[in-house]
Order: structure tokens, then C-alpha cells, then sequence
């Protein structure tokens, strides 16, 4: 069940949702909780309902193992719990990679049954290995099975995160279902819905067909033009941040009908002025988990400069390969390592040469470098394969042609001959409609640049975890962001027939 589906806003959120208050409001805390898991697990089966299996088993396996952990340090139990989890997200998830590529390699012909990847199982693994660990370090506990399956379970994160940690959320489930709803709760969990849903429907799905022609052009071994290529490239650019920020934005407005805040996920990354920056913004629950669970325990920086890189690199290989089994991805994790090293340098070499950069001029020329390198880390992101990520950047090069649309030459007034003479062709490129689409992603580019982010609006209401800072708009209950946002949701519920996916749930 996705939450851009009719079912899902019409049917299972207020029906869960109601019945969640009625059980809150007659103090009766452990049937509201346990409401709230059999409604998660009703969600998690909705799309395949024999994974329910599997997501049941992990949770007890692991709940079991955390208690001993609680219990007593066994670093040996540890490592086989966390065995048994990667154990199970690599049969699902890279059984068919590795088979394949060790067949390629040994010139063998081992087949076997394509696998289908359970929804969600990269990230209630990571959650609970994160338990484990947390667990095995003391610190956190849970001795009661209802409350880790609701920490594992509960819908608003289940699918495609955050990746939230135990301790930080069940002080919350016991305390807010111990009390009656607060009404604030559901304005401000609405509205943060409705922006993330706005988001994704209207915003990230209008850009999808561009980047889906883009990217199956090359996939097919078809050269683009300049203009072509770049426009799929930040079509894809846009399509992932609005469709991510748009899930981030509906899993905390949903959380917090619930009187849950999650922690903070996604804080507007295309504004970040490095690379380092840019992980602190995107995904920031996934990279809070690469850092202390594969980061720091491989040394961090604790060994020196050249092991820290190496950390680095290592840990970026492994984040790639984390989000799909392709090797697409690891050469995306790679490229960002690299840009870790390179940006750990910059500073390394900024400190000891005691240079200072703060002009308006420097910090711009940053956060379009590290846009440009973004940019180029997603076609490998996003590319069927190698051979077609090389044609998207050679396209993005000009080695298709730099070409205008013929009919449109008029648009460009005066310098057109200029143009013409630096190179500019005119032609019928099939991809490329002129001025109008160089406006449409200049606005979208400046709107991600300098607009304040959902969290940022909502700031005053403390809706996630560790909110960002606030901006000088803010949202308020009156009539004009009930308007505002009635009129988004008008948008958005009549764009649920054009109904797909979200970018993440692949993973």
C-alpha cells in the first residue's frame, strides 16, 4: 500500500487513525499500541502478504536476541545475530547479483530463480541490527515484545524509513499513547502530509517521463544532444529530491497524527555547499547509521589520515551497494567516496594553510560544484547500466551536438547568430522543446536553492526530531495556509490516478 493511493488516504489512515483515538481517549494504552502494530502489519502485507512471514520471524529472532544482549554482553551472539540479518537481506537482495557475476566471471552457467526483493527489508534490517548493537552496548532495552514490534513496524517509517533507533523512539509510544490525542496534532500532521504528497504527485511525477525518455534513449545505445541530455539528467535530479522529500515530509505529517515525531531525514541536500554537507542533509538517518555501525568501527579517523579515506571510500562502496544490487550502485557509492576524500582534503589543506573562504562569490561557486558533482553521481544512479551512464555524460558533454529547436530559433532573439557561430546547431532534437524547458529547470533549480523546507515551516511546532532552522515563513493554522494547503491536496488527490512508486522503495 503506498501513501499516494485512494485505499491509503481514504480508507486505512482513517480508520487506523480513529480507531487509535478512540482507544487513546478510554486510556487504554497497551490496545492502542497494539492496534497500531496489527494496522503496520495489515500495511506491510497489503503488498504481498506471505512477506508477513518473514518480517514477523526477523522481529522475534531479533527481539529474543536483544533481550539476552540486555541481559549480558555476548559479543560472539552479536556477530551471529547481525550474520543472521545480512544473512537474510543478501539472499533477498544479492543472491541473484553475486550468482550472476561469479557465473560471468568463471565462464559457468549457474541460473537460479530470480528472486523478489521483500518491501522494505533493507530498512527494518538496518533498524534492527542498529537494535542489536544499541542493545549489546546497553543502551537500550526492551523487555516487552508488543512495544519492539510497534518500533519495528509502525507504518509512517516501515517502507522507506528513517531509520530510527530504539531509544529515541519507544519513551515516545509508551508516553503518547498513555495520554488523549492532542487535536494541534492533527492540523500540523495533516498539512505536513498534504506538502509532502504536493511534493511528490504534482512535483516528482510531472518530471518522471522526462527523465524516463532521457534514460531509456541511452539505455537503448542512443546518443543525446547537449540540451536533451541535461534535460533528463535534471529531471532525474529533481524527480528523486522531490519524491524523497515528498515521503520524508508524508512519513512525519503521519507520525505526528500519531503524536510520534520521527528524526529528521532530508534538510533541503541541493543547498549543501560540500560533499560532506550533502550527506548531512540527504538521507541523514541512513548516513547517521554508516557512520556509527561501519564508519567508526572500521577506525574512523582514530588511525590517521590515509585510513580515514580509505574508511571513507569503504563505507560509501558499501552504502552503494546497500541501495541495489548492480554495480551502477557501488560505482555511485565510490564516486561520493571519492568526493568525501577530495572534500576531507580540501579541508585538511585549509587548515594548515590557514585559509578562510566566506565570500558570497566563493560559497556560491561551492554549492554549484557540489550540485555539478551530485548531478553526475546520480546518472550512475539512475543508468541501466555503465555503457549507458558514459552515453548520458558524453551526451552531456556535447558529443551529440549542441542543437536548438529549429522552429523555435525566434526564442533566442538577437543572439542567435552569435550562438550559431560559438557552435549553436538548429535542428529537431525530440527531446528538447527550447526555452521553455530551460526556464521550467532554472526555476525548479532556483526554488531548491533558496525556498525554506517543510521542516524549516513548521518549525515552531517541533514536528520531527532535531528540526532544522526555522525560516522567516512559517506555517500557522489560519485561513490562508488552510487554503493554501486545502488547494494542494485538491491538486494532489486528483493526481492519484497518475499513481507510481516512490524512488526509494526499491531499495
Amino acid at each position: 500500500m503506498l501513501f499516494n493511493s485512494y485505499e491509503f488516504i481514504f480508507l486505512f489512515l482513517p480508520v487506523t487513525l480513529l480507531i487509535y483515538v478512540i482507544l487513546v481517549h478510554n486510556r487504554k494504552k497497551e490496545a492502542a499500541m497494539t492496534w497500531l502494530v496489527v494496522a503496520s502489519l495489515f500495511f506491510y502485507g497489503w503488498w504481498n502478504p506471505a512477506y508477513l512471514l518473514l518480517i514477523t520471524g526477523s522481529m522475534l529472532f531479533n527481539y529474543y536476541t536483544g533481550v539476552q544482549l540486555s541481559y549480558r554482553q555476548n559479543r560472539l551472539l552479536l556477530g551471529i545475530a547481525i550474520a543472521v540479518n545480512l544473512g537474510l537481506l543478501g539472499y533477498f537482495k544479492y543472491a541473484n547479483f553475486f550468482v550472476e557475476n561469479i557465473s560471468d566471471l568463471a565462464g559457468l552457467d549457474w541460473n537460479i530463480e530470480h528472486i523478489v526483493l521483500p518491501l522494505a527489508i533493507s530498512f527494518f534490517t538496518f533498524q534492527q541490527i542498529a537494535y542489536l548493537v544499541d542493545a549489546y552496548r546497553r543502551e537500550t532495552s526492551e523487555y516487552n515484545f508488543l512495544h519492539y514490534a510497534l518500533f519495528v513496524s509502525f507504518f509512517p517509517q516501515l517502507i522507506a524509513g528513517p531509520i530510527v533507533h530504539h531509544k529515541e523512539m519507544l519513551p515516545q509510544f509508551i508516553r503518547e499513547t498513555a495520554r488523549s490525542i492532542e487535536y494541534r496534532h492533527l492540523a500540523i500532521g495533516i498539512s505536513v502530509f498534504i506538502l509532502g504528497l504536493f511534493k511528490k504527485v504534482v512535483v516528482a511525477d510531472s518530471l518522471a517521463p522526462y527523465s524516463i525518455e532521457a534514460f531509456n534513449a541511452v539505455a537503448a545505445g542512443e546518443m543525446l544532444t547537449f540540451f536533451e541530455a541535461w534535460k533528463g539528467a535534471l529531471a532525474y535530479t529533481f524527480q528523486l529530491y522531490f519524491d524523497f522529500s515528498g515521503y520524508s515530509d508524508m512519513a512525519i505529517g503521519l507520525a505526528m497524527l500519531f503524536g510520534i515525531r520521527l528524526p529528521l531525514n532530508f534538510d533541503s541536500p541541493y543547498k549543501a555547499r560540500s560533499i560532506i554537507e550533502f550527506w548531512q542533509r540527504w538521507h541523514i538517518t541512513l548516513s547517521r547509521f554508516l557512520r556509527d555501525y561501519l564508519y567508526i568501527p572500521l577506525g574512523g579517523n582514530r588511525k590517521g589520515q590515509v585510513r580515514r579515506y580509505l574508511n571513507l571510500v569503504i563505507t560509501m562502496l558499501l552504502g552503494g551497494l546497500w541501495h541495489g544490487a548492480e554495480w551502477t550502485f557501488v560505482l555511485w557509492g565510490g564516486l561520493h567516496g571519492l568526493y568525501l576524500v577530495i572534500n576531507h582534503g580540501w579541508r585538511r589543506v585549509k587548515e594548515l594553510s590557514g585559509i578562510v573562504h566566506s565570500h558570497v562569490i566563493f560559497n556560491t561557486a561551492s554549492l554549484l560544484l557540489t550540485f555539478f558533482a551530485v548531478v553526475v553521481a546520480w546518472i550512475f544512479f539512475r543508468a541501466e547500466d555503465f555503457s549507458a551512464a558514459i552515453l548520458m555524460l558524453k551526451s552531456m558533454l556535447g558529443y551529440g551536438g549542441v542543437v536548438w529547436p529549429a522552429d523555435a530559433r525566434g526564442q533566442l532573439g538577437i543572439f542567435a547568430n552569435v550562438l550559431s557561430s560559438m557552435g549553436l546547431e538548429f535542428g529537431y532534437p525530440g527531446q528538447f522543446n527550447g526555452l521553455a524547458n530551460v526556464v521550467g529547470m532554472l526555476v525548479i533549480l532556483l526554488f531548491v536553492f533558496t525556498a525554506p523546507n517543510v521542516q524549516q515551516l513548521m518549525n515552531r511546532y517541533q514536528v520531527a526530531i532535531n528540526p532544522p532552522s526555522a525560516s522567516t515563513l512559517a506555517w500557522a493554522p489560519d485561513l490562508r495556509w488552510g487554503l493554501l494547503v486545502g488547494f494542494m491536496a485538491l491538486l494532489s488527490i486528483l493526481r492519484l490516478g497518475h499513481m507510481s512508486e516512490f524512488l526509494y522503495f526499491q531499495f
